[in-house]
């Protein structure tokens, strides 16, 4: 069934949250990018007590990690963690929704949905445009995704892919799963990406309990090589989860930095989950933080990409088309320490507002903000 999401008045419509953090070179701003609501149907569904109204929600049930955010011939994904049986957490499977700009939302059918005795955990996707998995079909590249599963019985986590040859709709998964498994209870949330000056695709996923990410290459999506590990370093009051790495330009500058997100529960800023970053450099085998990042057991000098208490397991965008010259990112509009007694009878929490991280130099620090903005996404306004 389809659900509108429609741009609500965007005059003064964000309030920006600004702060200063002082003794930094480098920090995203994270700019908070449209505020949407939701438009009720005639039956007066999206009009419960509680619903959110200017965030992403299922049409029912429990909800949390955004998952597989691609972008694929027109069509933001927004897969996310899913309950498909109740409003709490249990039977995870991926929940799936598409927009062409992130305002008008689509619900689709369960993508990934818990068999076999294993969960599907958080992961992400990728547009194999060359075909390297040979998943492809009809001269067209498949849409892959690459997910955590959770085999219920031990509690052992391990990496696995499915695939796509239909835009998103239905969904395989691949025969020879997992594709990684270290044997490990705390070996979750893969990040995968094309890495242009290696020529391969890089995986970024963590060992929880550690405090570590883990880098894998791969030729291919299915036979994996294990590259290097970054960590302990920063805030490690809580296990390490859905990280996230990309490069970003430094405003004003030619210069380029990449960005190593990674999320936390507990011990975030704000107390519970939250998440940190790390700026550094990226070679394709090794991410290597910048000497002003911290580094290790520096808790009390952790950089916090939010500092408020429902901002959690944000991951962003694949393939989004360079021309648009932006790198999205959406959190879990929630937070462990009170995300099951949210008072509901219908549906569970639900995801941010996108918001589009940026990096900047400051001779006598950073200042991080998240200015009022009245731009709509991608194609629908006009180009920064």
């Amino acid at each position: 069934m389809r659900r509108l999401i429609r741009a609500a008045d965007r005059a003064g419509a964000l309030a920006g949250l600004r702060w200063g953090l002082r003794g930094r070179a480098w920090a995203p701003f994270l700019l908070a990018a449209a505020l949407v609501s939701v438009a009720a149907s005639p039956q007066g569904s999206y009009r419960e007590p509680f619903r959110p109204q200017y965030h992403f929600t299922p049409e029912k049930n429990w909800i949390n990690d955004p998952n597989g955010m691609v972008f694929y011939e027109g069509e933001y994904h927004l897969f996310y963690q899913y309950n498909p049986a109740g409003d709490k957490w249990g039977h995870m499977s991926w929940g799936h929704a598409v927009s062409p700009d992130m305002v008008h939302w689509t619900h689709l059918p369960l993508a990934l949905p818990e068999a076999d005795n294993v969960m599907i955990f958080s992961g992400s996707a990728v547009v194999d445009w060359k075909n390297s998995s040979g998943f492809g079909k009809d001269g067209k590249p498949p849409l892959v995704a690459v997910y955590t599963g959770f085999r219920t019985t031990d509690r052992v986590q391990f990496q696995c892919i499915a695939f796509s040859n239909d835009r998103g709709r239905t969904w395989t998964k691949y025969s020879g799963n997992p594709v990684i498994d270290i044997n490990s209870r705390d070996f979750r949330d893969p990040k995968v990406q094309w890495h242009d000056a290696t020529r391969r695709w890089i995986m970024t996923v963590s060992l929880s309990a550690e405090h570590k990410v883990r880098f894998y290459g791969s030729d291919n999506l299915k036979a994996w090589t294990l590259l290097s590990e970054f960590g302990p370093a920063g805030a490690t009051g809580g296990v390490w989860e859905c990280p996230d790495l990309f490069e970003l330009p430094v405003s004003g500058t030619n210069d380029k930095r990449w960005v190593l997100a990674v999320n936390m529960n507990p011990g975030s800023v704000a107390g519970g989950s939250g998440g940190q970053y790390f700026v550094g450099r990226f070679d394709g085998t090794r991410f290597v933080a910048d000497r002003d990042s911290p580094g290790p057991s520096a808790s009390e000098s952790a950089l916090w990409f939010d500092y408020g208490p429902d901002y959690y397991a944000a991951v962003s965008w694949s393939d989004v088309p360079a021309s648009d010259r932006r790198r999205l990112w959406l959190g879990w509009m929630s937070n462990w320490e009170y995300a099951g007694n949210v008072p509901t009878s219908n549906v569970c929490r639900g995801d941010t507002l996108w918001t589009k991280p940026t990096i900047a130099r400051m001779w006598s620090g950073v200042v991080p903000q998240q200015p009022p903005t009245n731009r709509a996404p991608a194609s629908t306004m006009r180009r920064e």
